[in-house]
């Protein structure tokens, strides 16, 4: 059967108010998802739950969004689906409104899997139009882009602490409609994407073109990138999942002081954000993803043996470093394999959430067997992987295999 690839009309300069509604909706997006997380604590209280099965909830929605993502991406590749972006927050509401309403910890997982669902459909569309806005500043507008979504999550526990935590778990549902915003900016966004597909611009039939660089330094380097992501991811999902336990265990903080400090270490790890993709664009991407995941290394390290005073200022430069290293990945592994944006950004976010999913979910195990502390006592050393960056070609070496190809 004949596939009609369809490729976006060139777009002159960036289209800034294009980029930041779709930026507006990765923020709602992830505030959703950070929101579900940033009250496991409550839910722990509720349903008697062990950090297994807390680490079993982050896998229900990060799983389903690792699986579908990258299958997601292939398929728009071929064909653009502009208004599935509307869709996604529209699925997370009713996700939300499942977990609000939930008696039971199977309906959490169904809620966290209708959550993930809807993040599989939004990122792949949502990062492809971020790049078609770009105007050929691709590491700016997928740092903006993920800044978003960053900041998102760092607002999830803000409303936790003051909203969810004083009302109950039933106010989850009403913090859903936060997504009825969401849809009406896709909506935006989905009508200006719609309009800048071409069919006669850039149509191509049968297959993507092959890929004019070296099959062994493609695989090689999105080898050591998914390996870098996986130092990153699971030190992340420490954090985000277990970071407000191991702060109320070790300390004696109540629920509220510590998901104030879990906005502290999302903030910065969202300030950190926006700097990756433009200091790639100028500097190369390589030396962005070695020091964004490397020189989080004598602060991981530290952490664990830190009071809570400089636990929380360690917290800072740990998520500014590691903040870096997304955009710079994802625009890298898009330049290894052009034409193939959609699928890189699928594989990508999807990796990011099965392997955020995987790790909190072994995380959490480990915490049954052993304690919150040794959890993270282990996961400081995951930086070092920043040391195979060194396999990673350069810029340069990517020019020229281009020109070569």
């Amino acid at each position: 059967m004949v596939t009609t690839h369809f490729t976006p009309a060139k777009v002159q300069g960036t289209t800034y108010a294009v980029l930041f509604a779709v930026t507006a909706g990765h923020l709602i997006n992830d505030t959703l998802q950070a929101l579900l997380l940033s009250i496991y604590p409550l839910l722990r209280d509720l349903h008697n739950l062990s950090f297994a099965q807390v680490g079993f909830i982050t896998m229900a929605f990060q799983a389903t969004a690792s699986v579908l993502q990258p299958l997601i991406g292939h398929y728009t590749d071929k064909k653009p689906f502009p208004f599935s972006l509307p869709i996604a927050p529209a699925l997370s509401l009713v996700g939300l409104v499942v977990v609000g309403l939930a008696h039971s910890y199977e309906m959490i997982l169904v809620g966290a899997t209708l959550i993930g669902i809807g993040s599989s459909i939004f990122h792949p569309e949502a990062s492809r139009l971020a790049r078609l806005s770009s105007g050929g500043r691709f590491g700016f507008a997928q740092s903006v882009f993920q800044v978003g979504g960053n900041f998102g999550t760092s607002i999830g526990p803000l409303l936790a602490a003051f909203f969810v935590v004083p009302h109950g778990q039933g106010s989850v549902a009403w913090l859903a409609l936060l997504a009825l915003f969401s849809v009406a900016i896709l909506s935006y966004a989905a009508k200006w994407y719609a309009h800048h597909l071409s069919p006669k611009n850039g149509v191509k039939r049968g297959h993507v073109p092959p890929n004019p660089l070296p099959r062994r330094m493609v695989m090689t380097s999105l080898t050591v990138l998914l390996c870098l992501m996986f130092s990153k991811f699971v030190y992340t999902s420490s954090m985000s999942s277990f970071y407000t336990f191991y702060l109320i265990d070790t300390f004696g903080l109540s629920p509220k002081e510590a998901q104030i400090d879990l906005f502290i270490y999302l903030a910065a790890f969202a300030a950190g954000t926006l700097l990756g993709g433009p200091i790639g664009d100028r500097i190369g991407r390589k030396a962005v993803i070695w020091f964004s995941v490397l020189g989080a290394l004598p602060f991981t390290l530290a952490l664990p043996y830190a009071n809570h005073f400089w636990a929380v200022m360690l917290s800072v430069p740990i998520g500014f470093i590691l903040a870096s290293a997304f955009s710079a990945m994802l625009v890298f592994a898009q330049e290894l394999m052009p034409g193939r944006v959609g699928m890189i950004s699928g594989l990508f976010f999807g990796l990011a959430f099965g392997i955020a999913a995987a790790g909190a979910a072994l995380l959490g195990v480990i915490a049954d067997w052993t304690s919150i502390g040794f959890v993270f006592h282990v996961c400081s050393f995951l930086p070092a992987f920043g040391l195979l960056a060194m396999f990673l070609p350069s810029q340069k070496q990517l020019a020229a295999a281009q020109g070569a190809g």
